[in-house]
């Protein structure tokens, strides 16, 4: 391509500043064009000043009246579930698309690994969430060999690597989680957990995936987790297995209740076990929750400007 597409991060913390030296020092296609914050004290504002980028403290207003503005083809919203609301309203109508790193779930999910390249073209597309982007590639690949009746997953993260947008999103974590396990990773009910873990030093990000299935054999569902692995950690390189993936049978016998639908499942218990581990691009290793997030963002973003690409050619 010719030129890079020009791109603006809104929201100057952790995650979008982490997206922001990302984009300056590890894309080919993307321009760095704008950081859009509120807190003029910021360390993301201060740092996107020296290394040359537009700057605003007047949140989406500032951004509009920057005249880099008017060039800018691509916005990641790293702010909160109740600021994308309104930023997704003011900037509607301009020829944007917004990649949104909230919970606000207005456009529909997308998972780099499952299902990027049917929303290639939407003008508002959903990371889901931390916990989201780690398992629900996990269970989408279960449920390419055996239906997923049930999908349970737990996210631990350090307490230190959860910033006042995380804190305040928790209830739209879970319920957003819990959804794109069901739409994305198709399984039939959805459950979604978070644990801040104050331990000291930090732990990174581990996450735990429960799924209960029809029976299949178990040597084609670790084939499939273990290809899906490896296709996020394309993105992401601290995305790997803890250890070996858990197959058990659940027999006529001793049938599983699952409390929150009140029914007996026979079939194959499957449990993975998960860890991600931050690229400390910005953000210390630990903080594989964040990471996982900018780097599918960013991904997300070349595979639409690379869709562009294609199309103009053709």
């Amino acid at each position: 391509m010719s030129e890079r597409v020009k791109v603006a991060v809104i929201g100057s913390g952790n995650i979008g500043t982490d997206l922001m030296i990302k984009v300056l020092h590890h894309s080919e296609v993307l321009e760095m064009s704008a950081m859009v914050g509120i807190d003029p004290a910021s360390d993301g504002l201060a740092r996107a000043e020296r290394m040359g980028v537009a700057t605003t403290a007047g949140g989406i207003e500032g951004f509009l009246a920057l005249p880099v503005s008017d060039e800018c083809r691509i916005v990641f919203d790293a702010t909160s579930a109740a600021a994308h609301h309104d930023n997704d309203r003011r900037l509607a109508g301009r020829g944007l698309q917004l990649i949104d790193l909230t919970p606000a779930a207005i456009g529909p999910y997308v998972v780099p690994a499952v299902n990027l390249d049917d929303h290639l073209d939407a003008p508002n597309v959903n990371m889901v969430s931390c916990g989201g982007q780690a398992t629900i590639p996990i269970v989408a690949a279960v449920g390419s060999v055996a239906h997923v009746h049930y999908a349970e997953i737990v996210a631990s993260i350090s307490s230190r690597s959860a910033g006042p947008g995380t804190r305040a999103n928790i209830d739209e974590f879970t319920d957003t989680t819990a959804r794109g396990l069901e739409v994305v990773g198709g399984a039939g009910h959805g459950k979604a957990i978070i644990v801040l873990n104050p331990a000291e030093p930090p732990l990174v990000m581990r996450d735990t995936v429960f799924c209960l299935t029809d029976d299949a054999e178990p040597t084609r569902i670790v084939d499939a987790v273990e290809a899906m692995v490896a296709d996020v950690a394309r993105y992401v390189p601290g995305y790997r297995l803890k250890q070996a993936v858990q197959i058990e049978p659940v027999g006529v016998d001793e049938p599983l209740r699952i409390p929150d639908l009140d029914r007996k499942y026979v079939g194959l218990k499957v449990s993975v076990f998960l860890e991600v581990e931050g690229a400390a691009h910005y953000l210390p290793s630990y903080a594989g929750n964040l990471d996982i997030m900018t780097s599918a963002a960013l991904q997300t973003a070349e595979r639409i400007v690379g869709r562009r690409e294609v199309a103009s050619d053709g």
